[in-house]
């Protein structure tokens, strides 16, 4: 497994090879045996682990072809060690379709172009989408290895989570989600490397009573003077979701 942090990737101009060929590769890779176990499961359904509540497998199952979801992205601020590096500026947002064809393939788009298709089968592309962003905009800050960066999100997915019980507004009504939240780098050998990523935290909200079941994802790090608004902050939204309130929180694995 890759240690280093200081060697940086020119690989990331072939950027959409990097999206198909992200954490699916190497952590989705089980995705298909929990579909082949899923009947051998008690009846009453156990916490999800940290690893299924991201990468949620049978996710798109209820969605039938033809219209789009839509997710607005945000991205902005800056975590970088280096202050003398002029922050971007700030991005108006975007916004991210996924669509389920007839075929049973999942396509996201982005302005217009498609960016890649999968089987709806295997769960929602986006939060591949979130994980390899976030990856690279960490890189491109903080000038570490990007290799370095995915194998401390895998192994944080590996990890026990925080978990919150949230409400989340659709339509006139609420629907009860949950959020976790890890923290890849807390404790991590190469902290002090990393400028205000060392204090990056990645959520992801979920109800299965929400259409592809992920209602927002959300990467967020204080500069690296510890000033949380002006830091980097990554996020995806499901269009017309918002959080209507917190019920409680808990640590679990």
């Amino acid at each position: 497994m890759t240690r280093r942090w200081s060697v940086f990737s020119a690989g990331w101009g072939l950027a959409l090879a990097v999206l198909i060929a992200g954490p699916w590769a190497g952590l989705g890779a089980s995705m298909g045996a929990g579909e082949a176990l899923a009947e051998e499961r008690p009846a009453v359904e156990p916490v999800l682990s940290t690893y299924e509540a991201f990468f949620r497998a049978g996710s798109l199952d209820r969605i039938e072809g033809g219209a789009p979801l839509t997710y607005v992205v945000q991205t902005r601020g800056w975590s970088g060690k280096d202050a003398a590096t002029p922050p971007p500026a700030e991005a108006a947002d975007e916004h991210l379709t996924l669509t389920v064809q007839a075929d049973g393939q999942a396509v996201l788009a982005r302005k217009g172009h498609q960016l890649g298709a999968f089987p709806a089968s295997v769960g929602n592309p986006v939060i591949m989408y979130f994980m390899e962003t976030t990856l690279r905009d960490m890189a491109r800050q903080s000038g570490g290895s990007p290799f370095y960066i995915r194998n401390r999100l895998k192994e944080a997915l590996l990890r026990a989570a925080e978990r919150q019980e949230v409400t989340v507004e659709r339509g006139a009504g609420t629907k009860p989600a949950e959020r976790v939240t890890i923290h890849p780098f807390a404790g991590d050998a190469e902290r002090d490397r990393m400028g205000g990523f060392r204090d990056m935290s990645l959520s992801v909200t979920f109800s299965e009573e929400v259409p592809g079941e992920i209602v927002a994802l959300e990467a967020a790090a204080p500069d690296d003077a510890g000033d949380a608004e002006s830091g980097y902050r990554h996020s995806l939204r499901l269009e017309g979701e918002t959080d209507a309130g917190q019920q409680q929180g808990s640590l679990t694995r």
